[in-house]
C-alpha cells in the first residue's frame, strides 16, 4: 500500500514552487541577495523532505511539477542560450557551427554564408562572439532540433530545447530508479537528484546539459551492468554531449574482461565517429583545440585548489599562473584517475558511481573553472552512495553568483572560501563516517566480466 503525503510534505512542496516561481519569472541574476535567499529557502525545504520521508510516488510527481513550472520561463540566471540558438539556427540551414566565430560571420566585411536576420538579432546577447563553438555534436543536434521547431521565435526555442531536456530528465530518472533497485540500494535515493533545487534551476531552468550527460552515463552503466557491450554506445553519447565523461575509461579496464572490452570499445568508435563525422575536418579539430586551449590556460572561476597555487604562484612570480597551472591540474587529475583505476578493491558495476563520482570530485577541486551546473553530475551519482557532500557543494556553489551582482564580474573570495571550507569539512566527515561506501561488490545481476 502506497505510502499518503502527509500534509506538512504539501506545504512544503508548495512553498517550494513559490520559491521556483519567483526564480523563474522575477529574479534576475545581478540580484544576488534575493537568489540567495530564495535558493537557500528551496535547499531547506528539500533538506527537510528527504529527512522526513517524501514518499517517492508522490516526489517524483512532485519533481515533474517543479520542473513543468519553469515551461514557458526564459533562462533568468544564463545567457548561455542565445550561442545554443545561434549554432542551431546554422545547423538547421546546413551550415557547420564550427566554422565560423560569431563575430566573423557578423563582420559586414566578410563573406558570410548566411543571411538569417534572427541571427543579427542574436549577435549582440552572445556571450562569447569571439570563440568557435564549444558544445559537440548532441548538443548541436539538439540545438537544430528546437531550431527548427521555432526558427523565428526565442521563447519557442526555449520552451522546444526544455521540452527535449525534460524527456531526458524522465528518462533519468527511470534510470536511476531501475539501477538503484538492481544495486539494492533504496530507490527514494533518487530523489536527491530528482528534487534538488541546484539540479532544477541549473538544467530545467537554465537549460545547461549536465542533465543529459547523466542520462547517458547511467544508460552506459544500466547496458553494462546487463552483459551489454552496447554501452559503449551510451558513453560516445555521453562524450559527444560534453568532454568529460572521457574520465570514465580507466575505471572501465578492470570491470571489463578483453573480448568485452573490445566489443565496448568498436561501439564507442563506432558511435563517436558516426557524430563527429559529419563535422569532421581539420578546421574543426584546430577550432576545437583552441576553445580547449582557452578553457585550461585562461579561464578562471570559482575554483578551490587552483586559487590556493594561483595565489603562490603570484607571490613568487608577481603574475598569474594560469597558463601553466591549469594543464598542470588537468594532468594531476588524470594521474589520480589511473591511480584509483589501480588501486580499486573488486571493482564491480555496483561500485563504479562510486569511484567515478571520487573521480570527478577531484576533478572538480582541482579545475580552474567549476560553474554550479557542473556539479549536477556529482549529485547523481551520490545516490549510489550515503554521502551528503555533493549534496551540500550543490547548495554553497549558489554562493558563485555573488559574481554577477556587476558587470565586472568579480568574484567575492570570501565567500569562495567559505564554499570551499564547508564541503571539505562535509567530504571529511563522510570519509569518517564510511558514507563514501557503495552497495556491496557482489550486489549486481551480471559480472563485469559477462559484459
Amino acid at each position: 500500500m502506497p505510502l499518503r503525503m502527509k500534509p506538512a510534505h504539501l506545504v512544503a512542496l508548495l512553498v517550494n514552487a513559490a520559491a521556483y516561481e519567483l526564480l523563474a519569472y522575477a529574479v534576475p541574476r545581478p540580484a544576488f541577495g534575493l537568489l540567495a535567499v530564495l535558493m537557500a529557502l528551496a535547499f531547506g525545504l528539500y533538506w527537510w523532505l528527504l529527512k522526513t520521508g517524501l514518499p517517492l510516488r508522490q516526489g517524483l510527481l512532485a519533481a515533474l511539477m517543479l520542473r513543468l513550472l519553469w515551461l514557458p520561463a526564459l533562462p533568468a540566471l544564463s545567457d548561455d542560450y542565445h550561442r545554443f540558438r545561434w549554432d542551431g539556427l546554422l545547423l538547421s540551414e546546413g551550415h557547420n557551427p564550427y566554422r565560423y566565430r560569431p563575430d566573423e560571420l557578423a563582420d559586414p566585411d566578410a563573406s558570410s554564408e548566411t543571411n538569417n536576420q534572427e541571427l543579427t538579432t542574436i549577435y549582440p546577447r552572445l556571450n562569447s562572439p569571439h570563440y568557435y563553438s564549444v558544445y559537440p555534436p548532441v548538443d548541436q543536434a539538439v540545438f537544430a532540433l528546437a531550431a527548427w521547431v521555432a526558427p523565428a521565435s526565442e521563447r519557442g526555442f526555449v520552451v522546444a530545447l526544455r521540452v527535449l531536456l525534460l524527456l531526458a530528465e524522465a528518462a533519468t530518472a527511470g534510470l536511476l530508479l531501475a539501477l538503484l533497485r538492481q544495486f539494492r540500494q533504496p530507490p527514494e535515493r533518487a530523489l536527491w537528484y530528482l528534487l534538488n533545487p541546484l539540479v532544477i534551476v541549473e538544467l530545467t531552468g537554465n537549460l545547461h546539459f549536465e542533465g543529459l550527460v547523466g542520462c547517458f552515463l547511467l544508460l552506459m552503466l544500466w547496458l553494462l551492468a546487463r552483459g551489454r557491450a552496447a554501452g559503449g554506445g551510451a558513453l560516445a553519447l555521453a562524450v559527444a554531449t560534453k568532454l568529460l565523461p572521457l574520465l570514465v575509461l580507466p575505471l572501465l579496464l578492470r570491470r571489463l574482461a578483453w573480448p568485452q572490452l573490445v566489443r565496448f570499445g568498436l561501439a564507442l568508435v563506432a558511435v563517436l565517429a558516426a557524430l563527429f563525422g559529419p563535422f569532421l575536418s581539420l578546421e574543426l579539430v584546430e577550432n576545437i583545440g583552441r576553445s580547449l586551449n582557452l578553457y585550461f590556460r585562461s579561464f578562471e572561476f570559482n575554483a578551490s585548489v587552483y586559487y590556493l597555487v594561483r595565489a603562490a604562484g603570484k607571490w613568487l612570480t608577481g603574475y598569474n599562473q594560469i597558463a601553466l597551472l591549469g594543464p598542470a591540474l588537468a594532468l594531476m587529475t588524470a594521474v589520480g584517475g589511473l591511480l584509483l583505476a589501480a588501486t580499486e578493491r573488486r571493482p564491480t558495476w555496483a561500485t563504479l558511481p562510486r569511484a567515478l563520482l571520487l573521480l570527478l570530485t577531484l576533478y572538480f577541486l582541482l579545475a580552474t573553472t567549476v560553474h554550479p551546473w557542473y556539479l549536477a553530475p556529482l549529485v547523481m551519482l551520490s545516490c549510489f552512495t550515503r554521502a551528503r557532500y555533493a549534496l551540500v557543494w550543490s547548495g554553497m556553489a549558489v554562493l558563485s553568483y555573488a559574481a554577477y551582482r556587476t558587470t565586472a564580474y568579480t568574484e567575492n573570495l570570501w565567500l569562495v572560501t567559505l564554499e570551499y571550507t564547508v564541503v571539505l569539512a562535509v567530504l571529511l566527515l563522510d570519509f569518517r563516517q564510511g558514507r563514501l561506501s557503495g552497495p556491496h561488490p557482489e550486489v549486481q545481476l551480471s559480472s563485469p566480466q559477462d559484459a
